[in-house]
């Protein structure tokens, strides 16, 4: 498997594990009085899950796009094809 569909995978398999990380068991178990850096463990626990996931997609999706195939070695665009090019320009 690679490409795409690998990639929608590795999508899905965040989706599911945002998902399990929201659960009320484990939010339950960051439902407590203690507080880490001075927030509340559950709202301290929502806000690493929610920034790991962005983290975690940004990943996942800047491994999914694939080079441009306009664009040239040097970075700027390719011109048209050689075919296009070498023809002269026709009066309409």
């Amino acid at each position: 498997m690679t490409g795409p569909r690998r990639a929608n995978e590795r999508l899905f398999a965040l989706f599911l594990l945002g998902v399990l990380a929201i659960t009320p068991p484990l939010l339950s178990i960051f439902n407590n009085p203690t507080r880490i850096l001075g927030l509340p463990a559950l709202y301290f626990y929502l806000f690493a899950c929610w920034a790991a996931l962005i983290l975690l997609v940004a990943l996942a999706v800047r491994r999914r796009a694939l080079p441009d195939e306009s664009v040239g070695p040097s970075g700027g665009t390719a011109g048209p094809p050689a075919s296009l090019a070498a023809e002269e320009p026709r009066d309409a």
